[in-house]
C-alpha cells in the first residue's frame, strides 16, 4: 500500500497527470470509471486565484466520486503560492500538488513551472510557503532539471522532502526537450533508490501501453506510474495495464460501440458541468483523439464538429455505430 499523508493508494497506483484544456472534471470522471488511482486537476494559477480570476475558480470543481483528487497549483511567489493554497483548501481536496514541471513559455517566463528549476533555493522556499500554509498532504510534478547540463533531480528531490512533500512524481525529461525525445527514467530509478528518499516516488513519461507500463514498473522499481498523453481519448489504458499486471494477458481494444459509448458519457458530463452548448464546443478537441487510427472516421468526425445539442450527439452516435456495425474495414 501507498500512502500520501493519510492517502491510501493501491500497491502500484495509476496516476492521471494534470493536463491544462484536458483533465477537467468530466474527463477525470471517465478516467476514474476506467481504472485510474489518483487524479489531479489541470493546473490553476496561484495569481488567477487570488485575483478570483473565473477560470481558475472553476478549476477548482471537485466531486465526490472522483476521490482521492489533488489540486494542483503554480506560480513563483512565495506569498501568492500560500495564499492560493488556503484557497484550495476551502474545497476540501485530498491534496495539493505545486506544478515545477510545465515547460510552456508564458508559464515559464513568469518564473513558474519549470522555470523553477533554475532556482532550487525559490523552488524550495516556495513548496515550504505551500506546506506550511495547508494541513492538507502537498505533493510536487517536476522534470529532471532545465537541460541535460543541468540535471539537478537528485538534489530537488532531497530538498523537497526535506521541505515537507509527502510524494514526488518526475516527468523524466528536461524543461529544454519539452516533450519531445525519449524520457530517461533511469534518473526516476536513482532518485527511488536513494536511501535518504522515504517518500513515494512516481514516474512519467513515455507509458502508452500494458507492456511498457510493466516494463518501466520492473526495470526502473517507481512506487506508481503518472499517466498523461497515453490516456487522452483513451481512458481505457489504466484497466489495461491493471489487468496486463495482474494477467500478463491484453484485454481486446476497446469497440466502436464502446467509443462512442465513452464520447456521449464525456458529453454528456460536459454538459452538465459547462452548460449543454458549451460543453458541446469543447468536446470538439477530444473526438480525433478517441477515434485515432479508425478508418474512415474524418468524415464522421464532420459530423461531430456540427453538433450542438446532446439529441444530435445521439443521432450522430446512433448512424456511427450503424455504420461501423454494417462495414468491416480491413
Amino acid at each position: 500500500m501507498i500512502k500520501i499523508g493519510n492517502i491510501e493508494l493501491p500497491k502500484f497506483p495509476l496516476l492521471l497527470a494534470p493536463m491544462e484544456d484536458v483533465s477537467d472534471p468530466p474527463f477525470r470522471r471517465l478516467c476514474k470509471m476506467h481504472g485510474a488511482d489518483l487524479m489531479y486537476s489541470e493546473f490553476i494559477s496561484s495569481e488567477g486565484l487570488i485575483r478570483d480570476a473565473m477560470k481558475s475558480r472553476k478549476k477548482l470543481d471537485i466531486f465526490d466520486y472522483e476521490r482521492p483528487v489533488g489540486i494542483q497549483i503554480f506560480g513563483g511567489d512565495e506569498e501568492a503560492m500560500a495564499l492560493s493554497a488556503k484557497i484550495v483548501e476551502t474545497v476540501n481536496p485530498d491534496l495539493v500538488d505545486i506544478n515545477f514541471g510545465c515547460p510552456v513559455k508564458k508559464v515559464v517566463c513568469k518564473g513558474a513551472g519549470a522555470g523553477v528549476l533554475k532556482d532550487i533555493d525559490l523552488m524550495v522556499r516556495l513548496t515550504k510557503a505551500v506546506v506550511n500554509s495547508t494541513h492538507l498532504p502537498v505533493t510536487v510534478k517536476t522534470r529532471l532539471g532545465w537541460d541535460t547540463e543541468t540535471i539537478n533531480i537528485m538534489e530537488v528531490a532531497e530538498r523537497l522532502q526535506e521541505a515537507g512533500i509527502k510524494a514526488l512524481t518526475i516527468h523524466a525529461r528536461t524543461r529544454s526537450q519539452m516533450y519531445k525525445g525519449e524520457a530517461d527514467w533511469d534518473f526516476i530509478s536513482k532518485v527511488k533508490n536513494n536511501p535518504n528518499i522515504e517518500i513515494p516516488i512516481f514516474g512519467n513519461g513515455d507509458v502508452d501501453s500494458p507492456e511498457k507500463a510493466l516494463e518501466y514498473r520492473q526495470k526502473y522499481d517507481c512506487d506508481g506510474i503518472m499517466i498523461g498523453r497515453g490516456a487522452i481519448g483513451y481512458p481505457w489504458i489504466f484497466n489495461e495495464i491493471k489487468h496486463f499486471f495482474e494477467t500478463g494477458e491484453k484485454l481486446p481494444a476497446p469497440t466502436i460501440t464502446q467509443r462512442l459509448e465513452a464520447v456521449r458519457q464525456h458529453a454528456e458530463w460536459s454538459t452538465e458541468w459547462k452548460g449543454e452548448r458549451l460543453g458541446l464546443i469543447e468536446m470538439r478537441q477530444h473526438y480525433s483523439n478517441y477515434f485515432r487510427g479508425i478508418p474512415h472516421f474524418k468524415e464522421w468526425r464532420m459530423k461531430f464538429l456540427e453538433v450542438f445539442t446532446l439529441e444530435e450527439m445521439d443521432q450522430v452516435i446512433a448512424e456511427a455505430d450503424s455504420f461501423y456495425r454494417e462495414n468491416t474495414f480491413v
